[in-house]
């Protein structure tokens, strides 16, 4: 899979958000309830719904943040190689606008798609998106977040 991260606002029209929060100076990952691996919080952006909109929805019902500041930060796009595939119809790419959380208080999970939050002080190895959230912490990490 290929991963190339761009400056804010470059790519313009986004279809996904993805939250990189940290909390108490430890990543916060998310453990959804059909998988053991951990992930970003983050999704898709629903019609009707600024970037913005969707990055506090998603940060609240992944990770229970209930006090915290969010501002978008950079743009990615992520898409696996043809030869990754076995079957074309699920060559996917995604592009999308990436925000940085500091999470000031944690309450309950809405109990919605994810099981548990995880606090790292860095990326476990067992990544939902090993291609992808890496790079785009790695990128955040570079700007000093």
């Amino acid at each position: 899979m290929k991963c190339t991260v761009y400056p804010l606002h470059t790519l313009g029209q986004y279809r996904f958000v993805v939250i990189l929060a940290r909390h108490q100076g430890r990543w916060i990952l998310c453990q959804h309830r059909e998988r053991t691996t951990w992930e970003t919080a983050g999704g898709h952006i629903e019609a009707g719904e600024t970037p913005l909109q969707a990055a506090h929805r998603e940060l609240q019902e992944e990770t229970g943040a209930c006090s915290y500041e969010l501002l978008p930060v950079f743009d990615y796009w992520a898409a696996y190689d043809p030869w990754e595939v076995s079957d074309v119809s699920e060559v996917s790419e995604a592009n999308g606008i990436v925000f940085f959380a500091k999470i000031n208080q944690l309450g309950p999970l809405p109990g919605m798609e994810m099981a548990r939050v995880g606090l790292f002080e860095q990326l476990p190895r067992n990544l939902t998106y090993p291609d992808i959230t890496p790079r785009l912490v790695g990128y955040a990490e570079g700007l000093g977040l």
